[in-house]
């Protein structure tokens, strides 16, 4: 029987194992990276279909030379043949995102954020343009304007930061730092930020400088679409976001804009910065998108909120300091700092107790980020899997656990065991492998 024709498991049991081994791996701990998400079986349907063999450098339309740029949808505008129904499906995803996040404009080839970011700067900027964005240290992105990133290396980013009492950021220094810096853009929008971002000051602070407002709501995208947080959409005159986090999307992203900017976004993204467009992905970001409209996303959107709140509050009770003393949103920021270990150390600890999180840095951390003085904590994964008011108290009671007798490797052991136990009262997710 020839190869195309064998499940993975005869072609490659190897493999194989190794999925089912992360799979199993997955079902059996407590999942608290606010960046990951568990997808449904319909959008894991969508990325694993055969549309992955075609190539479709270009657009489904032509880019209109109108002054009032318009999309001709009706004209080809690729550059292989045989795109017709990929045209049909990459319209849909686009159509679907514009309907979900209310804009004229969508771009859906994006392959993963930074790249989403690196268009956007392409389209607006140009080399050793001034930029500001939130530093870091204090809960930025790498590709907003990090010095080892290309952001850093090709435009010259100010950073800003929050108030490191309260961890909210400090728009009066932002203010400020803009009307001597004049950026061209201003990013909002971070990846260890509990708190709503202030749109309409961003906006304000944008206008009295004449910069274009950049919003990267990636982390908070699938908020939005269920209408748990305010959207940026009406204040930013760009929108990024990846489409597999709080969206439980495909890995990819998209760029939202008015049809105005669109024209240069296009080229950005083709011919300046990607070239064939993944269709697998974007027949997923399609599914995602109609999932997202649907009303029990709304609840979702909202038990995510509601579980990273009562986490946090759980977590305090227990005696851990939280930066900004809360959250907004789907993530809680512990700040470990007082205590004989970094937050490198600590999440090190959890991931042997079966609580998965990362280290982060925290506002005025003195170590350097690989050990950090934090552990960031998110709630969507396990919403998704069915988790809620007590099952967070009972993970916030084990963290301390482990925290507390961080070198208890019997105690961990015991943890460990309980943590797989609640696991596998919940159903686990079907996908065919």
């Amino acid at each position: 029987m020839s190869s195309l024709n064998q499940p993975l498991s005869e072609v490659d049991p190897e493999l194989h194992g190794l999925i089912r081994q992360e799979y199993d791996r997955v079902m059996s701990t407590v999942q608290l990276i606010a960046s990951e998400n568990f997808p449904s079986r319909a959008v894991l349907e969508a990325s694993g279909s055969p549309l992955q063999h075609k190539y479709a450098e270009g657009f489904p339309y032509l880019r209109s030379k109108k002054s009032d740029y318009v999309r001709e949808w009706e004209k080809d505008g690729r550059y292989y043949e045989g795109n017709m129904i990929m045209d049909q499906i990459e319209r849909l995803a686009i159509e679907r995102a514009q309907k979900l996040f209310g804009t004229e404009y969508a771009c859906v080839q994006l392959f993963s954020g930074a790249p989403a970011n690196e268009c956007v700067y392409y389209a607006f900027m140009e080399h050793g343009d001034h930029a500001m964005a939130m530093d870091l240290a204090n809960g930025g992105h790498l590709s907003h304007g990090s010095p080892v990133n290309f952001s850093g290396k090709r435009y010259n980013f100010m950073p800003y930061g929050v108030i490191e009492k309260t961890g909210i950021i400090d728009y009066d220094k932002l203010a400020t730092d803009a009307k001597e810096h004049k950026p061209k853009i201003i990013v909002a929008g971070a990846t260890a930020y509990p708190r709503i971002v202030d749109f309409p000051k961003f906006r304000e602070i944008c206008d009295s400088v004449g910069a274009l407002l950049l919003v990267d709501m990636s982390h908070f995208a699938g908020l939005v679409a269920g209408k748990a947080h305010p959207t940026p959409v009406g204040f930013a005159d760009i929108v990024t976001t990846t489409t597999h986090k709080t969206l439980r999307g495909p890995r990819g992203a998209i760029i939202l804009a008015d049809n105005e900017r669109g024209k240069d976004i296009d080229r950005a993204v083709f011919p300046g910065i990607q070239a064939g467009p993944h269709l697998h992905q974007i027949a997923a970001k399609a599914v995602c998108f109609h999932l997202c409209m649907q009303p029990e996303f709304q609840k979702y959107a909202a038990d995510v909120i509601k579980n990273a709140q009562l986490f946090g509050d759980e977590m305090m009770k227990q005696g851990f300091k939280l930066v900004s003393d809360g959250t907004d949103t789907h993530l809680i920021l512990v700040d470990l700092r007082g205590r004989d270990y970094s937050g490198n150390k600590a999440a090190k600890a959890l991931i042997r107790a079966g609580i998965c999180c990362n280290r982060n840095m925290v506002p005025g951390d003195e170590r350097p980020p690989m050990q950090t003085s934090g552990i960031r904590l998110g709630s969507p994964f396990m919403t998704t899997l069915g988790f809620g008011d007590d099952d967070f108290r009972q993970v916030a009671k084990w963290i301390k656990r482990v925290l507390d007798d961080i070198k208890n490797e019997e105690e961990i052991a015991k943890v460990k065991k309980e943590v797989a136990e609640l696991c596998a009262t919940f159903p686990h997710p079907e996908f065919r492998l």
